[in-house]
């Protein structure tokens, strides 16, 4: 396969689209649910369980509609694609389900299952994160090239990989879905990722939106400004008044502040230079 040309064959060549023809399907096969293993390159590690509950209800009423691809590996099967359908039928005890066996390297079954998964919008944004770092790094495409490929733009592509430069603790919130995408790109916006993390609490306990989050922030950093700018006053104010000490004095000084009190320190270095300044300051 050329990592330079794109993803291989594509998605097309290798799975099963869902509006696909019955009579088109006739190479599927029934494959015991013994012999599949899921695939633990799957991007997807987090599987709703309300939806798989959903989804078997409808696999009850209409019955497995589009198969599962599979590759073989020994005498049991990896699945390349459905792994949804087949936790489903698993938890419906059925004994076996309608597939699409295919031959692909374990890099191709990687590609299909990554993409697979995008287009499907089957992930959370930090999976789906994830999964375009890996298929960038390992198919050594560029964001543009990435961006035909999965028909998403290269500044959405580009957006949701920032999403990993997240701290962890936020980045659990958005795997968990306790807060959003939308969220997160607000969130980046601030560099001190303890102050992400406490941010995103506020977002979790008073429930802000995306829009009251960035005046949340925006509010922050005016604050912040503001009082950069008047510490960076008094420090100058500080400076100016140690120059004039030393000055005086012949000596170092230092002057140590905390809020509205602190002290002065006149350094000496010699019995006759601390005469000195005691015949400065006339004691």
């Amino acid at each position: 396969m050329n990592k330079k040309g794109g993803l291989g064959r594509g998605l097309n060549a290798l799975i099963v689209d869902t509006d696909v023809k019955e009579e088109e399907n006739s190479s599927s096969q029934k494959i015991s649910l013994n012999l599949i293993k899921p695939n633990e390159g799957q991007p997807r590690k987090n599987f709703d369980s309300e939806k798989i509950v959903q989804l078997a209800e409808s696999i009850k009423e209409h019955g497995i509609v589009q198969p599962l691809v599979l590759k073989k590996k020994g005498k049991q099967y990896i699945i390349v694609a459905g792994e949804r359908r087949f936790r489903a039928a698993k938890s419906l005890g059925l004994k076996e389900v309608p597939a699409v066996i295919i031959d692909a390297t374990e890099k191709e079954i990687l590609e299909i299952s990554l993409i697979e998964n995008i287009q499907r919008e089957d992930l959370n944004p930090i999976e789906e994160a994830l999964a375009y770092k890996r298929l960038l790094e390992d198919f050594n495409l560029t964001q543009e090239q990435l961006s035909q490929r999965i028909g998403k733009s290269r500044v959405a592509i580009a957006n949701c990989i920032r999403l990993l430069n997240l701290d962890e603790r936020v980045q659990e919130y958005l795997i968990d879905g306790v807060i959003s995408e939308g969220h997160g790109r607000v969130l980046l916006s601030i560099a001190d990722k303890e102050l992400q993390y406490k941010i995103s609490q506020k977002i979790i306990d008073e429930d802000l939106s995306v829009r009251a989050t960035e005046k949340l922030l925006k509010t922050y950093k005016e604050t912040t400004e503001k009082n950069d700018e008047e510490s960076k006053e008094e420090n100058q104010y500080i400076v100016d008044i140690r120059n004039k000490l030393e000055g005086y004095f012949g000596t170092k000084v230092l002057l140590k502040t905390n809020k509205n009190k602190g002290k002065i320190e006149i350094e000496y270095y010699s019995n006759e230079d601390l005469q000195r300044i005691i015949d400065i300051l006339k004691i």
